[in-house]
């Protein structure tokens, strides 16, 4: 069945549901990113059993930037649904 069949309101779910989608898959780009950042940015050192001695910390600071980043994302993501 193509979207042209489809009723109005079933046209306006499947468009809610391939935006919640999108969202969905803009968040786990974020989560791929931010992880590879602070990897990259934090992990200096030969891996091993321990992180080196800043290492913890950097990567402390980084995931919590992530989760403020992800928090505000989110929420300027329900903003724009519910403005819609």
């Amino acid at each position: 069945m193509s979207a042209a069949g489809l009723s109005e309101a079933d046209q306006k779910e499947l468009q809610s549901f391939l935006d919640t989608e999108q969202a969905k898959a803009r968040v786990q780009n974020s989560v791929h990113n931010f992880t590879e950042l602070c990897w990259d940015k934090c992990i200096t050192s030969s891996i091993g059993a321990r992180f080196g001695r800043g290492e913890e910390a950097c990567l402390s600071n980084c995931v919590e930037r992530f989760l403020d980043s992800s928090l505000y994302i989110v929420k300027q993501l329900e903003q724009q649904r519910h403005a819609q």
